[in-house]
């Protein structure tokens, strides 16, 4: 490896960051900030050979090629939990050091799955349109309460037991699927996914991204959940199969959804878009001040030891 490098580490910002977090970077790294397609390409072209650090997010990703473009890369980190787009194995197989942000934001995605499940379920949307254009109650249908309802969770993860603990709150029964049960949780197991669909109320996805959980939710889990199912989901949009989605929207066989996420992402998912009986929010179940500050404070903290030979506290 080369070892003409600078005092400072050269970090590399694949993701969209607030000026007070690019400050915050800036006091320990060189920053080169290469947020979009463009200037991506352009930093991994020009700049490559200089490169020490990666910050991205599962999202975003890191491929094969673009590591093999960075010949200095010793550390890439995904500041949230996720990394289904980063090239993992091919880095292991440069030596590079590998970290996530898990902890940092799953009270905020839990937050924000409980907001998308009583917008979608209550219809906050659509009786905040209809209040702004002077209708009143009696014109509307009632809509179900939450309270006492079957809560069914795919990925019963860090994320997914805070979605269940908030769950008790509104006296829900829980269930969840995962590939094997977990021996700490009290809730429910359901083997298959189609047996918790059938069983549950409202079927939040909280499961990770990636190759081995695409298209997961599919028609026959939306039939299974039935014409007076919700769906949300605060996970990966490559977890649902959005033709199957619209279709089941479409043909009433399930009564509505919740979205931060979607395959089609950052673009809005047009089939989807028609539908009232969809609540969709732009990818924003882990953003807040309090996460991104956690993140940040995380991704410093595994870059400091890094820097210091020492074990990252979050690793991939």
């Amino acid at each position: 490896m080369t070892t003409d490098l600078p005092a400072a580490p050269v970090l590399l910002v694949l993701i969209a960051l607030p000026a007070d977090a690019q400050a915050a970077l800036a006091e320990s790294h060189e920053v080169i900030y290469a947020p979009d397609a463009t200037r991506r390409q352009h930093h991994i072209a020009a700049d490559g050979a200089r490169v020490q650090t990666v910050l991205t997010n599962g999202t975003t990703g890191l491929t094969a090629a673009e590591i093999d473009a960075m010949p200095n890369l010793s550390f890439a980190c995904a500041l949230g939990v996720g990394f289904e787009n980063m090239a993992i194995e091919h880095a292991r197989a440069r030596g590079t050091v590998l970290a996530n942000g898990a902890g940092t934001n799953d009270d905020c995605v839990a937050d924000h799955a409980f907001a998308l499940i009583l917008a979608t379920v209550r219809k906050i949307p659509q009786h905040d349109r209809a209040c702004r254009e002077g209708i009143w109650r009696d014109a509307l249908p009632m809509v179900p309460t939450l309270t006492g309802k079957r809560l069914g969770i795919l990925g019963l993860g860090a994320i997914g037991r805070k979605i269940a603990q908030r769950a008790l709150g509104f006296e829900m029964q829980v269930g969840y699927h995962n590939r094997s049960r977990r021996g700490d949780s009290p809730h429910t197991w359901f083997e298959s996914l189609d047996a918790l669909a059938r069983w549950c109320d409202v079927f939040v996805v909280a499961t990770p991204g990636g190759a081995a959980t695409k298209h997961l939710v599919n028609a026959g889990v939306l039939a299974a959940l039935g014409p007076r199912g919700y769906l949300v989901n605060i996970a990966r949009g490559s977890v649902v199969d959005t033709a199957a989605l619209a279709a089941a929207l479409q043909a009433g066989t399930i009564a509505g959804a919740g979205l931060d996420v979607y395959e089609s992402e950052p673009a809005p998912p047009a089939a989807l878009l028609g539908f009232e009986n969809v609540v969709l929010t732009p990818h924003i179940g882990g953003r807040a001040p309090e996460a991104m500050n956690a993140s940040m404070q995380c991704f410093l903290d595994n870059a400091r030891r890094h820097a210091a030979g020492q074990p990252v506290s979050t690793p991939i």
